[in-house]
């Protein structure tokens, strides 16, 4: 996963000869994540061959958590609710390399929602 940073804008407005400006702040976004996977052709084929269409008007509720020891720290879960999918990168490999091919999906996302631990 990459992206997702929040971040608000901010703009300075100074009163009539006002020495220092007054902060205006405007709502929080947060920005477009992309997901990336290695490609296994009987795994994601048909996911892929399906999602096609669906780039630019398939919302998804999308849960990340960061992984210890145990696989799963489940006090950093996060919820993305109505995340569009605006992006769809194809399977890239390299046959010079032995690295398996990866394809990655980018979507807009909607609000944060955090999970109870």
């Amino acid at each position: 996963m990459t992206g997702g940073e929040i971040s608000a804008a901010v703009e300075k407005v100074y009163d009539g000869g006002s020495k220092f400006p007054e902060v205006l702040c405007a709502v929080a976004e947060v920005g477009d994540v992309t997901v990336t996977r290695h490609y296994a052709t009987d795994r994601d084929k048909t996911f892929l061959n399906d999602l096609r269409p669906l780039v630019g008007s398939a919302y998804y509720d999308i849960t990340f958590y960061e992984l210890d020891c145990d696989l799963k720290a489940p006090d950093t879960m996060r919820q993305y609710t109505g995340a569009l999918c605006v992006g769809l990168t194809e399977p890239d490999g390299d046959s010079a390399s032995g690295a398996p091919a990866s394809y990655s999906l980018t979507f807009s996302m909607g609000p944060i929602t955090s999970l109870p631990a």
